[in-house]
């Protein structure tokens, strides 16, 4: 379906993931219906393609597994993981927010029982939730509330009245949202112009995410003076192997169960356990820029078939888990010296056992939490991987409710913005599962900040 010239709704939604689907679900419920342009044929751009990993806390899967969390141990580790740059006061909203993401989760029925702790977390939060379930019902949900959705045509400008954003043109029209517009458009990572201009160390990243996150969003609004957050940290996610399709979510982390990291020379270089938008900027300056994740049966063993990030049975199908009885031998299969790899090895070993010091500080498998393990028992396994720029975690810089704000701080009035299109969240780094969360929650807020004015 094509936007009449002039046609009208009571708002209109830029990009139909994640966050779009929310903020349509909750316009409906207001009583407001929503028209979402979509630039692809396919709907659900990054969200649908993810692992599904939520970062949650005081559940009732935490509390079931004896996890103790709370809403200040979610908001601190998240100051830390962004270094002191996120926005705190985005992030305590975040937090306030999560029993909207929360009750979503159980009207769609999305839930699993995986818990784990993963990037930037001090306990088990990763929650890992049937993304696709969770986007059907939204979708069905916006739908039966009168939610139109216009696949296959992008946004080009946004259409103001005034200094009030009041619509959009596409390329099959104009269309008017009478209460507002929400960029839900996702972020630039299929941009390698505005990766070159915005973290050029970073370009060199193997793109990927939603195939239309070229930065449309966020390009209409810096035309109308808008300000940017955390642009300057993007930085991509080590772990991808370099054949991953759009179709496939190839991403491995077996360094948090207790692999070390080795480069093509069979060196290690870096602390295995930090957060892999770190591991991802530090692969970047190795030969070749890719990382060996090096790891024995006992590792292998933790594999979780079907889980996004822990599956290494569906990397075994793929082909890309190589094997072999000894290191030396498995030295061999990666083209690297199998005695360089046996010193690397076995000089770790010496630091798990604690008669010399870890050279890159490593004390923990992730974050600094679980003891560290040696890598002893055959078989021994590796796995080849790159960076990839999954996502771009810096955007527009937006107020708690939601609304888009201008570089001195004032806000565009009629202009909001959830989902990776947004930024102020993250700062220098990123917790895992705070994407998909700040999606749910945000797309929730800016609906419900047009609904109650």
């Amino acid at each position: 379906m094509s936007p009449r010239h002039g046609q009208q709704a009571d708002v209109v939604i830029v990009g139909v993931g994640l966050a779009g689907l929310a903020a349509a679900q909750r316009l409906g419920e207001h009583g407001l219906r929503a028209a979402l342009v979509e630039k692809r044929d396919r709907l659900g751009g990054s969200s649908a393609m993810s692992g599904g990993w939520f970062a949650l806390s005081g559940t009732a899967l935490q509390r079931r597994a004896g996890v103790e969390d709370s809403d200040g141990l979610f908001l601190a580790d998240m100051v830390e993981t962004g270094g002191g740059y996120a926005d705190e006061a985005l992030l305590r909203a975040l937090v306030a927010g999560q029993g909207d993401a929360v009750a979503a989760i159980e009207r769609a029925a999305a839930w699993t029982d995986e818990l784990k702790v993963s990037a930037g977390m001090s306990v088990a939060r990763a929650h890992l939730v049937r993304i696709r379930g969770l986007l059907a019902h939204l979708e069905d949900a916006a739908v039966a509330a009168g939610a139109m959705i216009l696949t296959g045509h992008a946004a080009r400008r946004l259409v103001t009245d005034g200094p009030r954003v009041v619509g959009i043109e596409s390329d099959g029209g104009t269309l008017i949202g009478t209460s507002g517009v929400v960029l839900a458009s996702g972020g630039f990572s299929r941009s390698r112009e505005l990766l070159d201009l915005f973290v050029p160390d970073q370009a060199a990243a193997m793109p990927y995410g939603g195939a239309g996150n070229t930065g449309d969003g966020l390009r209409m609004a810096w035309m109308l003076g808008a300000g940017l957050a955390d642009i300057g940290h993007v930085s991509g996610t080590y772990g991808q192997h370099a054949e991953t399709t759009d179709d496939e979510h190839e991403l491995l982390t077996a360094n948090y169960l207790g692999a070390i990291l080795v480069n093509a020379r069979g060196e290690r270089f870096t602390d295995e356990s930090a957060s892999y938008k770190l591991l991802g900027s530090a692969v970047l300056g190795q030969p070749g820029r890719m990382a060996f994740q090096v790891f024995d049966s006992a590792v292998r063993a933790r594999s979780r078939p079907g889980v996004p990030l822990s599956d290494m049975e569906r990397l075994e199908e793929l082909g890309h888990l190589v094997s072999a009885p000894t290191i030396s031998e498995l030295g061999r299969e990666l083209g690297i010296p199998g005695d360089r790899l046996e010193r690397t090895v076995a000089d770790y070993n010496e630091c798990v056992a604690g008669r010399r010091e870890d050279p890159f500080g490593r004390v923990g498998l992730v974050n600094g939490v679980g003891a560290v393990m040696p890598v002893a028992t055959g078989p021994f396994y590796a796995y080849a991987a790159v960076t990839a720029m999954t996502s771009t975690y810096g955007g527009l810089s937006v107020a708690p409710d939601g609304s888009v704000q201008r570089v001195d701080g004032s806000r565009i009035e009629g202009l909001f913005a959830a989902g990776e299109v947004a930024g102020g969240f993250h700062g220098a780094s990123y917790m895992t599962g705070t994407a998909l969360t700040k999606a749910l929650v945000f797309g929730f807020r800016a609906a419900d900040t047009i609904a109650l004015g």
